[in-house]
């Protein structure tokens, strides 16, 4: 029917001018400018803070790094290294007599040497005993007299027993008298003193130190060469 087409026709002329309307995606809006502004701002200052921070951390680093290196180098110079002590000088006199025993006396001459740079050491007391077998054949208090010792300095220290500071009988003496008799005796000298470390105006605690020195003594009763100048063992207690 002519009149039924074009009523159909009309109708999707209208559809086709009057289309739906259609809700746009909100992702897809523009942004404006001022929220635009915003965020920028917001991420460079983050940017600034995150720099910031680092630059910090990294100062901080590189102080603690600084100062113990310093410390370090302070530790290790100002450190204190104990005494080195040698044996310089030993006699026992009349080793070769039977009866020597009566009249026997030692001399011996040690030098202790502060090795440190910039500590100094203070001798409150030192003692010394002769030991043949593990055995005490003599002995002597106040081996030295109270005394302060600058860094780098080495000191002359002399020894001598004699008559009640001697404690050899016929019995250890004839014993002495063999082991000579084999080319040498042995002895250990032991040196106790009580010392202290002085670094600029601190004093540190007392320290009971002890040398050990090992001796070798010929026929004669004087010092072999093979143990002259040897530097003996130095401990703590």
């Amino acid at each position: 029917d002519p009149c039924t087409n074009i009523k159909s026709t009309n109708k999707k002329m209208h559809n086709k001018a009057n289309p739906l309307p259609v809700r746009s995606d909100p992702s897809t809006r523009p942004i404006s400018r001022h929220h635009s502004g915003n965020y920028i701002v917001h991420r460079v200052k983050e940017s600034l803070s995150t720099r910031v921070s680092k630059l910090i951390c990294a100062i901080f680093l590189s102080l603690l790094l600084c100062l113990g290196i310093v410390f370090f180098i302070l530790w290790i110079s100002l450190r204190p290294h104990r005494p080195r002590f040698h044996i310089r000088g030993f006699s026992l006199p009349g080793l070769g007599r039977p009866d020597g025993y009566e009249t026997s006396h030692i001399s011996f001459k040690i030098t202790a040497h502060n090795p440190n740079q910039n500590v100094g050491v203070y001798y409150d007391s030192m003692d010394g005993s002769v030991y043949y077998k593990e055995k005490k054949i003599g002995s002597t208090t106040k081996l030295a007299q109270p005394f302060y010792q600058d860094p780098k300095n080495t000191s002359l220290i002399e020894g001598d027993m004699r008559g009640p500071t001697m404690a050899v009988n016929k019995d250890r003496w004839m014993e002495m008298e063999r082991d000579r008799n084999q080319g040498k005796v042995v002895l250990r000298l032991e040196v106790v003193s009580v010392i202290r470390f002085k670094v600029y105006t601190w004093h540190s605690k007392s320290h009971k130190m002890y040398v050990n020195c090992y001796i070798e003594v010929g026929w004669d009763g004087f010092l072999l060469n093979g143990t002259k100048d040897k530097r003996c063992p130095v401990y703590f207690t």
